[in-house]
Protein backbone atom coordinates (compact mmCIF):
# COMPACT_ATOMS: atom_id res chain seq x y z
CA UNK A 1 0.00 0.00 0.00
CA UNK A 2 2.49 2.27 0.84
CA UNK A 3 4.64 1.63 -1.76
CA UNK A 4 1.83 2.53 -4.20
CA UNK A 5 1.62 6.05 -2.33
CA UNK A 6 5.23 6.58 -2.89
CA UNK A 7 5.50 5.40 -5.61
CA UNK A 8 2.34 7.93 -7.37
CA UNK A 9 4.01 11.01 -5.53
CA UNK A 10 6.46 13.21 -6.88
CA UNK A 11 9.48 13.52 -5.06
CA UNK A 12 12.34 16.08 -4.38
CA UNK A 13 15.79 16.77 -2.99
CA UNK A 14 17.59 18.19 -0.44
CA UNK A 15 20.44 20.40 -0.93
CA UNK A 16 23.92 18.87 -1.08
CA UNK A 17 25.93 19.55 2.33
CA UNK A 18 29.28 19.88 2.63
CA UNK A 19 30.98 18.64 5.48
CA UNK A 20 34.36 17.74 7.32
CA UNK A 21 35.39 14.45 6.17
CA UNK A 22 35.91 13.63 9.89
CA UNK A 23 32.15 13.61 10.13
CA UNK A 24 31.18 12.02 7.08
CA UNK A 25 33.63 8.81 8.66
CA UNK A 26 31.75 9.22 12.18
CA UNK A 27 28.20 9.18 10.34
CA UNK A 28 29.21 5.89 7.99
CA UNK A 29 30.71 4.54 11.03
CA UNK A 30 27.20 4.08 13.38
CA UNK A 31 25.23 3.57 10.14
CA UNK A 32 23.26 0.18 10.52
CA UNK A 33 23.94 -2.81 8.66
CA UNK A 34 22.57 -2.28 4.90
CA UNK A 35 21.53 1.54 6.00
CA UNK A 36 22.73 3.73 3.27
CA UNK A 37 24.42 7.33 4.01
CA UNK A 38 21.44 8.88 1.87
CA UNK A 39 18.90 6.86 4.77
CA UNK A 40 20.45 8.27 7.56
CA UNK A 41 20.33 11.60 6.55
CA UNK A 42 16.95 11.53 5.45
CA UNK A 43 15.85 9.83 8.86
CA UNK A 44 17.68 12.37 10.77
CA UNK A 45 16.35 15.25 8.81
CA UNK A 46 12.19 13.94 9.44
CA UNK A 47 13.83 13.74 12.84
CA UNK A 48 14.82 16.97 13.29
CA UNK A 49 11.46 18.46 11.43
CA UNK A 50 9.17 16.70 13.88
CA UNK A 51 11.77 17.36 17.17
CA UNK A 52 11.13 21.17 15.98
CA UNK A 53 7.43 20.84 15.47
CA UNK A 54 6.73 19.41 19.00
CA UNK A 55 8.94 22.37 20.39
CA UNK A 56 6.84 24.92 18.92
CA UNK A 57 3.53 23.23 19.85
CA UNK A 58 5.48 22.98 23.23
CA UNK A 59 5.37 26.76 23.46
CA UNK A 60 2.25 28.15 21.78
CA UNK A 61 0.86 26.14 24.78
CA UNK A 62 3.07 26.74 27.01
CA UNK A 63 1.44 30.72 26.02
CA UNK A 64 -2.02 29.50 26.15
CA UNK A 65 -1.52 28.38 29.67
CA UNK A 66 0.01 31.96 30.67
CA UNK A 67 -2.39 34.23 28.60
CA UNK A 68 -5.11 32.04 30.02
CA UNK A 69 -3.94 31.97 33.45
CA UNK A 70 -3.46 36.12 33.33
CA UNK A 71 -6.91 36.31 32.00
CA UNK A 72 -8.28 34.34 34.70
CA UNK A 73 -5.78 35.77 37.74
CA UNK A 74 -5.58 32.24 38.48
CA UNK A 75 -1.41 32.14 38.72
CA UNK A 76 1.14 32.36 41.35
CA UNK A 77 4.38 34.97 39.92
CA UNK A 78 7.38 33.25 39.12
CA UNK A 79 9.50 34.86 42.03
CA UNK A 80 6.69 33.23 44.56
CA UNK A 81 7.15 29.70 42.82
CA UNK A 82 11.74 29.89 43.07
CA UNK A 83 11.06 30.93 47.11
CA UNK A 84 9.24 27.93 47.68
CA UNK A 85 11.29 25.53 45.55
CA UNK A 86 14.17 27.50 47.03
CA UNK A 87 12.82 26.44 50.89
CA UNK A 88 12.12 22.75 49.74
CA UNK A 89 15.72 22.05 48.07
CA UNK A 90 17.11 24.02 51.74
CA UNK A 91 15.12 21.70 54.00
CA UNK A 92 16.07 18.35 51.93
CA UNK A 93 19.73 19.58 51.79
CA UNK A 94 19.36 19.64 55.94
CA UNK A 95 18.08 16.53 55.71
CA UNK A 96 21.11 14.88 53.94
CA UNK A 97 23.44 17.02 55.74
CA UNK A 98 22.30 15.72 58.80
CA UNK A 99 21.78 11.93 58.25
CA UNK A 100 25.27 12.28 56.80
CA UNK A 101 26.81 12.91 60.09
Amino acid sequence: MQLRYIGAMKTSTLPSVRVEPELRAAVESVLSEGETLSQFVEASVRARVERRRVQAEFIARGLRARDEAKASGDYVEADVVVAGLQRKLDAALRTARSCAS
